[in-house]
């Protein structure tokens, strides 16, 4: 159950639309269920206003159907799949309702819509930082925010950044993933008025050491507010601004 099904159920309540009775049978439900292989959170969302994450790297598709099923059978939709293959996929199409991204293998299992609010910009060095990027802004969609990305502007050709600057301006988080040398976080860090959350990406060449060279150019940004995830982390990186980009809102 998560937090706005929380809320909403206890609105029914003091509304009078739904007993004391029958708001404990619904909230009665077991904090996790043990499969064997895995105990799925089923109180994730209420403690932390999402539902648990699917890590799919190393499960076989059997087992991320298992816990899928066993999440919807509790009331979850928005259920993220992360780092899932694209032969996964190919074995849970008919078995459970998904949308799958090939590019940053992501499943979004039992997807339904749901309002967005707010404003996060998700922004990439370069073309071959969108897999990491497209993760970010996807798990951040997810979980019901507005995001427009921005997608190469890397501080090559700065002109790019600087020609797209209006929905920075206006954004409660901004994600910035680059590889090489990791700069743009910097740059944008000194351009915004509200958290970047730097993503360095394991693109560049063999210095790059699969993306520790960007990881320390980013921890060390000389721009305030810059807070750093680890390497090709779209999906923490759009998790922490979503977390950002709904403190403001009503109910909170």
């Amino acid at each position: 159950m998560e937090k706005d099904a929380v809320r909403e159920l206890l609105e029914k309540v003091r509304e009078g639309r739904c007993s004391v009775e029958e708001a404990m049978l619904q909230m009665k439900r077991k904090p996790f269920e043990d499969l064997g292989y895995a105990k799925v959170d089923h109180h994730r969302g209420v403690r932390q206003g999402a539902c648990e994450v699917i890590f799919g790297q190393n499960k076989t598709p059997e087992e991320v159907e298992g816990i899928v099923k066993n999440m919807m059978e509790n009331g979850a939709s928005n259920i993220l799949v992360t780092r899932f293959s694209k032969e996964g996929a190919e074995y849970l199409r008919g078995r459970i309702p998904f949308d799958y991204y090939e590019r940053p293998r992501l499943a979004i299992a039992n997807p339904a819509e749901r309002q967005k609010v707010g404003s996060i910009v998700v922004a990439s060095g370069g073309t071959s930082d969108m897999p990491v990027c497209e993760e970010a802004a996807l798990t951040a969609e997810a979980m019901g925010n507005r995001v427009t990305r921005v997608y190469d502007v890397g501080v090559a050709g700065l002109h790019r950044l600087l020609s797209n600057l209006e929905p920075f301006l206006s954004a409660r988080a901004v994600v910035v993933a680059a590889g090489m040398e990791g700069a743009l976080a910097s740059v944008v860090g000194g351009l915004v008025d509200c958290p970047v959350i730097a993503v360095p990406t394991s693109v560049g060449y063999g210095a790059s050491f699969g993306g520790l060279s960007a990881l320390l150019s980013m921890l060390n940004s000389c721009a305030s507010g810059v807070s750093v995830v680890n390497i090709d982390n779209g999906f923490g990186a759009g998790y922490l601004a979503s977390m950002i980009n709904k403190m403001g809102e009503n109910g909170r």
